[in-house]
C-alpha cells in the first residue's frame, strides 16, 4: 500500500491569511493609492502656492513594487483599488499600472481620481487597461473661479475629460466638488443643475484640515447639511437614498426634481465608525487614516527585499497588520486638541 509522502513545499506551511480587522472591528476592504505627490495645479484647500519641493521619482515606488503590495492587500481581502495623487494623470504609463492591478486575483475594483485636466487624451488607455471609475473634481463652472481656487487656468480642459468620460460606455462617472465659502459657495446651484443634465451624480466634500497653507478654519468650510438646505430651496427636499455599501463615505440624495446628490460631511458628520480602508503614499508609506500621525514604511522593504518572496510577502503583512492594529476609532477633528498631519492633502493622497 503506498503511503502518501510529506509534503516538501515549505509555502504550504503559511497560515491562512486573516482578513484586514482591527481593534474596533472594522473590516478593511478598500486601499488608496497615491502614484505621485505632483500636480499640475494649486488649489488653494490642497496645495502650497509658488515652488512645491516635491519628491523625486527615485523615491516613488515604481509599479511592480505597487503590484507586490496589491498581491498581499488582494489575499487578505482588499478588493477595491483606487488611485489618487497629488494629480495621477501626471506620471507616465499609468494604464501600465491599471492592467498590473487589474490581473491580481482578488482585486475587483480599479478607480481613479483625478482633476480631469489630462483625462481626455489617456482615458482610451486606461480603459482599455481595466478602468471602469472616475471620480473628477469640479468646484466650479467659472473661469475666474476656477483659476481662483487653483491657481491656474484650465477649466475647459476639465469639462473636456468630463465629457470624454462621460461618452465612454464602460465607465462610472462621479464629479467632486469642494466648497469654500468665500469663494464658491455661489456656484453650487449651478454645478448640481450641470451633473443634473448630464445624469450624473456630483458629491460635495467638506473642507478638512489638510491643506498645505494651513489655512483651514470652520467658517471657511460649508457644512454639508447647510448645503443641503440650499439646495432644498431651488430643487425641493432631499431624499435619503440607501446604500448597498454601508461603508460607501457619501450620504446619497435624490431631490424632489430628480437631481441627485452626495455630501460627504467628514468634518461635520464623521463616518470613521464604518471606514474600511487603508492609504499608501507614493513612497510607500502606509496610513490608516487621512488624519493619522503614525506611518509604515513598506517602501522601504520594497527597496531592500529579502531574497525569498515569501519572506518578503510575510514582511508587507507584517507592517499592514501594525497599521490597522493601530487604527484609532475616529480621526478627531472634533478634539480641541486635534493637531493635523504634517503632511497635506497631495502628499497623503487624496
Amino acid at each position: 500500500m503506498n503511503r502518501p509522502q510529506p509534503s516538501t513545499d515549505l509555502s504550504r506551511l503559511k497560515p491562512v491569511p486573516l482578513p484586514l480587522i482591527d481593534r474596533f472591528q472594522r473590516v478593511h476592504r478598500a486601499m488608496r493609492i497615491s502614484v505621485t505627490d505632483v500636480c499640475n495645479i494649486r488649489c488653494v484647500y490642497c496645495m502650497p502656492n509658488g515652488d512645491v519641493k516635491f519628491l523625486g521619482n527615485d523615491r516613488h515606488l515604481t509599479y511592480d513594487q505597487i503590484a507586490q503590495v496589491v498581491r498581499v492587500c488582494a489575499s487578505l481581502g482588499v478588493e477595491d483599488y483606487r488611485l489618487t495623487g497629488g494629480e495621477p494623470l501626471v506620471r507616465p504609463g499609468l494604464s501600465e499600472l491599471i492592467g498590473l492591478l487589474s490581473c491580481i486575483q482578488g482585486v475587483e475594483d480599479v478607480a481613479l481620481t483625478t482633476n480631469g485636466m489630462l483625462l481626455e487624451s489617456q482615458l482610451s488607455e486606461l480603459v482599455s487597461a481595466g478602468l471602469r471609475r472616475i471620480n473628477i473634481s469640479l468646484d466650479t463652472l467659472n473661469e475666474a473661479t476656477f483659476k481662483r481656487l487653483s491657481r491656474r487656468d484650465g477649466l475647459h480642459q476639465v469639462l473636456q475629460g468630463i465629457d470624454a468620460a462621460l461618452a465612454e460606455p464602460l465607465v462610472q462617472v462621479r464629479l467632486n466638488a469642494l466648497v469654500l465659502r468665500d469663494i464658491n459657495l455661489q456656484d453650487v446651484i449651478e454645478l448640481v443643475c450641470f451633473a443634473k443634465k448630464r445624469k450624473v451624480t456630483i458629491r460635495f466634500i467638506e473642507f478638512m484640515p489638510l491643506d498645505a497653507e494651513r489655512a483651514w478654519s470652520q467658517t471657511k468650510m460649508v457644512s454639508g447639511k447647510e448645503l443641503r438646505e440650499l439646495l432644498a430651496k431651488h430643487f425641493g427636499q432631499p431624499i435619503p437614498v440607501s446604500s448597498s455599501d454601508p461603508s460607501q463615505p457619501s450620504s446619497d440624495y435624490v431631490f424632489e426634481d430628480g437631481a441627485t446628490v452626495g455630501f460627504i460631511d467628514s468634518v461635520s458628520q464623521p463616518f470613521c465608525s464604518r471606514c474600511d480602508r487603508l492609504r499608501m503614499t507614493s513612497d510607500g508609506k502606509l496610513r490608516n487614516c487621512l488624519f493619522g500621525k503614525q506611518e509604515w514604511d513598506v517602501g522601504q522593504l520594497l527597496r531592500s527585499p529579502p531574497k525569498c518572496n515569501t519572506e518578503l510577502g510575510f514582511e508587507i503583512e507584517k507592517l499592514l497588520y501594525a497599521c490597522i492594529q493601530n487604527k484609532a476609532a475616529a480621526h478627531g477633528i472634533d478634539d480641541p486638541h486635534f493637531v493635523p498631519p504634517t503632511r497635506a492633502m497631495y502628499q497623503i493622497g487624496g
